[in-house]
């Protein structure tokens, strides 16, 4: 039986989700990306929240919002305003950038710095 030397074809990410999902500019690919980026906010809020040692109902109370709220930002499961995000994030004493990317250049649109 002999073996026959394949070589392996190379991708990168970006090829595989232009593929797969879409190239940049699409509807499917522009939704992934937004998608994705909630998916990383609700992580970064859950991740300070327990450095913070705060439950989710403390959070809540800080904020002005149930516990149920909390919950469903963290787990990317609701709609969430720019306001609801900086009360957040300043409820954790967090400072937080907004960035929008044009034509590969980095512009700040928003910052929130809560130094208590």
């Amino acid at each position: 039986m002999g073996t026959k030397n394949k070589e392996l074809e190379m991708f990168t990410f970006d090829q595989i989700k232009d593929e797969f999902i879409g190239e940049i500019g699409t509807e499917k690919r522009t939704q992934y990306e937004q998608e994705l980026q909630l998916e990383v906010l609700g992580e970064m809020i859950r991740k300070v929240r327990l450095e913070r040692n705060l439950t989710q109902e403390e959070l809540g109370k800080l904020v002005g919002v149930q516990r149920a709220q909390i919950s469903k930002l963290e787990n990317n499961t609701t709609n969430v305003t720019m306001e609801t995000i900086l009360k957040v994030f300043g409820a954790l004493k967090a400072k937080v950038n907004f960035n929008v990317e044009l034509m590969n250049n980095r512009i700040q649109i928003a910052g929130f710095k809560n130094r208590h």
